[in-house]
């Protein structure tokens, strides 16, 4: 039973991720991979970066930083890090600065946050796996690599349509060619 529920939970992973790694090389891939491996690790080891907080992801070695942190030296620091970082082509630091938010506020950010990804999985025009959610406060972040201008427009006006949504910040990034 559980290695079906396993097997079930791979497939789906797999699904989803698919369509971005059809678009890169095996090389491109695995350097992208080994990039976000080292800027996590490294990030982890800052000190004063809440790293859990910190989304990385890169695609042909531009590195874009997202989610919230309390203070903008935070920010900085933390795309410091990814810009010292080996093959690491450029960085996009959309990292927000948000002050510390309460139990009760964190609870409703986390019902906002699947409110809006389950908007996104429901718009046909939207591939929502390529898409990062983060919210603090009702502000809502979209952040990723999306594929082309009309797809993270239209994601951003899914947001914007979710009831508790305060505002959308724009993260996101159509990815090079």
């Amino acid at each position: 039973m559980k290695n079906r529920i396993f097997a079930l939970l791979a497939a789906v992973a797999v699904t989803l991720t698919a369509p971005v790694f059809a678009q890169k090389s095996a090389g491109e891939h695995v350097d992208d991979g080994a990039i976000v491996t080292q800027v996590k690790a490294s990030l982890l080891a800052e000190k004063g970066v809440p790293s859990n907080d910190v989304n990385v992801e890169v695609y042909r070695g531009v590195v874009l930083l997202s989610g919230f942190v309390k203070t903008q030296a935070e920010k900085d620091t933390a795309g410091k890090v990814a810009k010292n970082t080996n093959g690491v082509a450029s960085v996009r630091n959309e990292i927000a600065v948000h002050s510390a938010t309460s139990m009760g506020t964190k609870l409703d950010d986390t019902v906002l946050v699947g409110k809006v990804k389950t908007a996104l999985v429901d718009a046909d025009d939207v591939k929502s796996g390529q898409i990062n959610v983060e919210a603090r406060g009702g502000i809502v972040q979209l952040g990723g690599f999306v594929t082309s201008k009309a797809m993270r427009d239209r994601a951003m006006a899914v947001a914007k349509g979710v009831p508790g949504v305060q505002r959308v910040d724009d993260a996101m990034f159509v990815k090079p060619q």
